[in-house]
């Protein structure tokens, strides 16, 4: 069965909207040109990552879906993008840290089963994960966002995935070490905007939508989780035809599920009750 669209959605974990908008200049060149919109969007509460991303996935606030810190994992319940979309008969692929897999294909993790794997009946159809074992404040431990882009790059012409995510934590890691105002931060965000470029027209070529986006924003002093602005928002970038409301709006995250599946023309669930930003 044919979706209406193919869409991919790149998660650049823990990226305040100003720090969006003053470091990333070739999705701001985007923006310029035509090529792109862009609109601020919250978080949900907590601003924790782990509550986010199955929050982003479900269109549900944590106290729903339960998830409520990083170390409070398990499989959902709620209806997410995967499993809707697969149900549809749509492909879908994810090239992210391990959470997403354990949230929305099964819990626990398996180091050696589940880091790679490709499930027809899906919800995720082909998965491609990374765990960060080992992180602390001096080591990131985190992927090449190059080798993650190009792993997405390869879901999408080798097996023509309808629907994928990224997940990179380069820039949280970063973040969490040195804080968003200083030196190491304008060079980290300014290398992964070009990595990023290196990619994007690719895929845009090959027929899919894009959203570029974060988690959840972060503080100068390297914190997220809370109430704050800086902790909340983020910026949401979006190449595609789609109509979307106002520059100036502010979105709501637990709309970006559903938004997701009005433009693949996948059916909403019910459970996902915020209305979609773009028609």
């Amino acid at each position: 069965m044919a979706l209406k669209n193919r869409l991919l959605l790149i998660i650049l974990d823990g990226v305040p909207y100003r720090n969006w908008r003053r470091l990333f200049g070739n999705l701001e060149g985007w923006v310029q040109s035509g090529d792109a919109r862009v609109w601020k969007m919250r978080s949900v509460l907590p601003s924790t990552s782990a509550c986010c991303y199955a929050s982003i996935h479900t269109g549900v606030s944590p106290q729903v879906h339960g998830i409520l810190s990083n170390e409070n994992r398990f499989r959902v319940e709620q209806p997410d993008l995967f499993s809707e979309i697969s149900k549809a008969g749509g492909k879908t692929g994810a090239v992210t840290h391990s959470y997403w897999s354990e949230f929305f294909n099964r819990y626990p993790f398996d180091l050696v089963e589940d880091m790679e794997y490709d499930e027809p009946r899906g919800p995720i159809t082909h998965g491609r994960f990374h765990t960060m074992t080992g992180y602390n404040h001096k080591n990131q431990m985190t992927p090449s966002d190059v080798d993650l882009f190009a792993t997405l790059t390869m879901l999408t012409k080798r097996h023509g995935i309808d629907y994928g995510i990224l997940h990179t934590c380069t820039l949280d890691s970063m973040g969490h070490r040195y804080g968003h105002d200083c030196i190491e931060m304008d060079h980290a965000c300014y290398a992964m905007d070009g990595m990023l470029a290196a990619f994007l027209p690719k895929w845009l070529e090959a027929g899919y939508e894009v959203i570029v986006t974060a988690d959840h924003g972060q503080t100068d002093r390297g914190h997220h989780g809370g109430h704050e602005d800086d902790q909340q928002d983020f910026a949401l970038y979006y190449f595609g035809r789609g109509e979307g409301p106002e520059s100036g709006a502010l979105l709501d995250q637990l709309q970006l599920a559903p938004t997701v599946l009005s433009r693949l023309g996948v059916e909403i669930p019910v459970s996902m009750k915020a209305r979609p930003f773009l028609g």
